[in-house]
């Protein structure tokens, strides 16, 4: 393979080669048309194309370690509606629904599949981290710099000077100058260097007291800045840049990750209310699956009382009537194939209608139970159905409106968001103030300087300038600089530039804080609004339910002493299917409306016991750290860039089409026709192994409602 490959990248450098020079010949006129054979220009042009294909092929990346192993690769096949085996619940309350996904969740996942239609816009555990990486960045602006240099220097030159060197006017000279540095800059905006300066010459001009000479110094050094760019705030804000506009420092870089951690408490926040629209959407599915059964069950009585009349040729059993029976047993059984399966279509979605996900009661137990698990990170399928085991809350809940508004505006992560970047946009126009006043620096410089035949001598009682380091000691050639330096742009444009942009961007955010809170306060209105609704439909939906019973069981003891035509009896059975439903959906509804009430005001996470904190690092952290320790003191290699690079690309991408040899024929029943003899109820009944009505039957009303 690494042959191969090898062999490839040798075939697309000859290709740019080629291609390179065929533009050169092109450009003079020649190309594939040349004075060449015809046999040559037809090879040449053919391998130019090769190569062009190659060069555009697909590639596939490397990877430097294993990608870890994601659920899919062991998961069950999907549950489908043609599987006869019985079906294996797990139960499965909210609270453990929202535990099982933030413990699988290091990508808080969505209900609309950000993270495989634009996985940079998705939220991580790691986005935090990696915002607070800039803090420290903005921190090493104040750590100490480590600078050395040596450099060597060979001179051979003619000079315009006839006395040089006893008229020879030749320059023969041999330099090293070696400079070691420590620096630091201060919070105030001071910069400290404190460095070390060693000279050497050898030069061929007369006088020279030696051969060759050294000359060391030592000097600290201090930059002050008076007017602008001192002081503690301004550096804190601003950091070590001079440049309008530009804010890297500690504060603003802080500021950055308070406002990052608001953002992933916004997406904890959406995923777990996400998870919640999927838990009820999941319940809903599981209730209207029980309502559609059992309105089948009650036609498939029917339509088998309306066929033993129709079969003995008695009244009640007309051809029409039987047709009408068996047509809404079929229109049953295709509501529970549905409800059983369910279509691929949008349910439960933040934003649809309230901020925190307005109910949509799409049904379908096996979409709505694939849904939840791929939220919690749970494998696609696993031999087990999950199942809600918690009942929405029924009971009436009044919140005083005045204490929820002002915890809506206190407790919102938008709005605190919003108050960080204004407090950042506060600080920017603090240092864009800054750059209004001239640059004046004060600099002082004091020196320590030492001169002799040779670098160092430890002998002692060496002669006068013998060896420069003991010069240098001695104290006797010290020197001193200090002085103002000034820098005044006519007219500061750019500074007042910054500042009209500082202030616009801050007015901008404060309009956006105050356009936030009014929002707020409508959202707030909202869900309570929808909250009592929501109560005031729950019970009127439970009345309808008692009385499309007490109905349909009337209406069937009629229909069994003759008194009552099928048509009602049809008639009831449909509307005792749909009150069900819509009472298990109006229960739904009211859980939603009160989960939404808590995600107005901000306590979403409180309410379902969600707390967020800042975990440990992960183990390879400490193992790294721990080889660190064991190296410490140890030779390192010194140069990193000389070592091969590793691989990029593993070669071309194999894409595989998709054709029609790849499915399976699966044959299509055939529609009885009308002249063919109408099947027996049962033959044609084929009650749905996959799901047990008994086993997720409804616990019953929660309380008694008027």
């Amino acid at each position: 393979m690494s042959l191969a490959l090898d062999c490839r990248r040798s075939l697309l450098t000859a290709a740019r080669a080629a291609a390179l020079t065929s533009a050169l010949i092109a450009a003079g006129g020649g190309g594939c048309r040349g004075n060449k054979p015809a046999a040559f220009r037809a090879s040449a042009c053919k391998s130019a194309d090769v190569y062009a294909v190659q060069a555009a092929s697909i590639d596939y990346p490397a990877q430097s370690c294993e990608t870890a192993a994601v659920t899919a690769a062991y998961s069950d096949p999907p549950r489908l509606l043609s599987d006869e085996s019985p079906a294996r619940y797990r139960d499965l309350t909210l609270d453990e629904a929202i535990r099982l996904g933030l413990d699988h969740s290091s990508v808080l996942r969505d209900a609309g599949g950000v993270v495989l239609r634009a996985p940079n816009a998705a939220t991580t555990v790691h986005d935090p981290g990696i915002v607070e990486t800039g803090v420290e960045a903005a921190l090493a602006a104040f750590d100490a710099q480590f600078t050395t240099s040596v450099f060597n220097e060979k001179n051979d030159r003619a000079l315009n000077n006839e006395f040089f060197g006893g008229g020879t006017r030749l320059l023969q000279q041999d330099s090293s100058v070696w400079q070691t540095q420590l620096a630091k800059r201060s919070v105030t905006g001071s910069e400290l260097a404190l460095r070390q300066i060693v000279e050497f010459d050898s030069n061929n001009a007369p006088g020279n007291l030696f051969d060759s000479a050294w000359t060391t110094k030592i000097e600290g050094e201090v930059r002050q800045p008076l007017l602008q760019g001192a002081g503690l705030t301004f550096n804190r804000i601003a950091g070590p840049t001079r440049t309008p506009g530009v804010f890297e420092g500690v504060l603003v870089s802080r500021v950055n990750a308070d406002i990052a951690l608001v953002d992933f408490e916004i997406a904890v926040r959406r995923y777990v209310n996400d998870v919640e629209n999927a838990y009820w959407d999941l319940w809903y599915a599981y209730r209207d699956l029980e309502a559609r059964v059992a309105a089948r069950d009650a036609s498939l009585e029917t339509w088998r009382r309306v066929k033993a009349l129709y079969d003995a040729e008695r009244t009640g059993g007309e051809a029409d009537k039987e047709a009408q029976a068996r047509e809404q047993y079929y229109r049953f059984q295709e509501e529970v194939e549905n409800a059983l399966s369910g279509k691929p279509i949008d349910g439960t979605q933040t934003g649809s209608g309230a901020a925190g996900g307005a109910f949509r009661g799409t049904p379908g137990v096996y979409l709505a139970e694939r849904r939840l698990r791929r939220l919690v990170g749970l494998p696609a399928s696993d031999g087990e159905l999950l199942r809600p085991a918690r009942e929405p809350i029924v009971a009436q809940v009044v919140f005083d409106w005045d204490l929820i508004v002002t915890e809506a505006t206190q407790r919102r992560a938008e709005l605190r968001g919003s108050r960080w970047r204004v407090r950042r946009r506060e600080l920017e126009l603090i240092a864009s103030k800054n750059h209004l006043m001239p640059r004046l620096d004060a600099v002082g410089r004091y020196r320590f300087r030492g001169f002799g035949d040779d670098l160092l001598d430890s002998s002692g009682n060496n002669p006068r300038f013998d060896n420069s380091y003991e010069d240098l000691t001695s104290g006797d050639f010290q020197e001193w600089q200090l002085g103002v330096e000034l820098d005044v742009p006519i007219g500061f444009r750019r500074a007042h530039s910054a500042i009209r942009n500082a202030e616009l961007r801050l007015a901008r955010e404060r309009a956006l804080l105050g356009d936030q809170q009014e929002g707020i306060v409508h959202e707030v209105a909202e869900a309570i609004t929808e909250l009592d609704r929501a109560y005031q439909v729950s019970q009127t939906a439970y009345n309808r339910w008692v009385a499309a019973q007490e109905q349909a069981a009337a209406v069937r003891a009629a229909y069994a002493s003759d008194k009552a035509p099928l048509d009602l009896l049809l008639d009831a059975q449909r509307k005792l299917a749909e009150a069900a439903s819509r009472r298990s959906r109006a229960d739904v509804e009211h859980a939603i409306a009160l989960k939404n009430v808590h995600f107005a005001k901000g306590t979403l996470l409180d309410f379902n016991g969600v707390m967020l904190a800042e975990g440990g690092l992960p183990k390879q952290a400490y193992r790294d750290a721990a080889a660190l320790e064991r190296r410490r003191g140890r030779p390192r290699p010194l140069n990193y860039a000389s070592p091969r690079p590793e691989r990029v690309s593993l070669g071309e991408y194999p894409q595989v089409r998709m054709g029609a040899a790849t499915g399976v024929a699966v044959p299509r029943r055939s529609t009885p026709s009308s002249t063919e003899p109408s099947p027996s109820p049962a033959e044609t009944l084929q009650q749905p192994a996959a799901i047990d009505p008994a086993s997720f039957a409804a616990p019953g009303p929660t309380s008694a409602l008027p």
